[in-house]
């Protein structure tokens, strides 16, 4: 037996005597993803490739939650990332992942997202709520991969429920009242792009803040609607886009 084989034996941990008040779980944020291939793929992927998720949803006709790493593991699914300071998501986030197709790519290039199955979401609503509610994550922080990352993803896309998410108080949602409000008072001039940049800052999103209407700002912009306002998601800044910032900023 080597000395430090003994030195461990030696070591008595007295874990129930004490149990500090300050602390919290590690786990700070919820990543949603899907992953662009049938369950099979998706399984093949996900346990045997460089990339993971904790859970996987299946898309079958009574769709199951497999668990493909630990909770108290590190899962590599958020890859390059950042939300309102944290960066690279892995080390302190939960991902699942959805088995969906994504979209399909049309002659002109465009994306056509897919719907996703009511029993599909049925499933994730469960595991949502018992995520969020274990580890008190906050509202603020249950995101898309496309929030973290809007430079290169797109999913869960703008066909996610995410308002359902909402009605259940597991994420913000912007105030209607408040939000037809605001779009009256921007219609006539809407604010310049430093301002509509800060305000995706200031939710969470890493963005330049440099007044330029870049194609970069633009993706940020897009994941932004495709989030809360999917019916149109072109990365264009008009008075309900800004609307839906000022009111989100307010109640955050």
């Amino acid at each position: 037996m080597t000395s430090t084989s003994k030195a461990r034996e030696s070591i008595r941990i007295d874990a129930e005597s004490y149990r500090a008040t300050s602390c919290e779980s590690r786990v700070l944020f919820l990543i949603i993803h899907y992953t662009q291939l049938n369950l099979e793929q998706s399984i093949e992927t996900l346990t045997k490739g460089n990339v993971s998720s904790h859970y996987l949803i299946t898309d079958e006709a009574e769709p199951r939650i497999l668990r493909l790493v630990d909770e108290n593991l590190r899962a590599f699914h958020a890859g390059l990332s950042f939300w309102n300071g944290h960066c690279n998501l892995n080390s302190a986030s939960i991902g699942i992942e959805i088995v969906h197709p994504g979209f399909i790519t049309q002659a002109d290039g465009s994306l056509s997202f897919l719907p996703y199955p009511e029993q599909q979401i049925d499933v994730l609503m469960m595991l949502v709520r018992d995520i969020v509610s274990r580890h008190q994550i906050r509202p603020d922080r249950v995101l898309g991969h496309s929030d973290i990352a809007p430079q290169r993803k797109v999913d869960p896309g703008p066909l996610f429920p995410w308002q359902r998410l909402a009605e259940a108080g597991l994420i913000l949602w912007p105030d209607k009242t408040q939000v037809e409000a605001q779009e009256k008072a921007f219609s006539d001039k809407l604010p310049d792009m430093k301002w509509v940049q800060a305000m995706l800052a200031k939710l969470g999103y890493d963005i330049e803040q440099d007044g330029e209407s870049s194609v970069f700002t633009k993706r940020v912009i897009t994941a932004f609607q495709m989030r809360y306002r999917p019916s149109l998601y072109n990365g264009l800044v008009d008075a309900h886009t800004a609307a839906l910032l000022a009111v989100l900023n307010q109640e955050k």
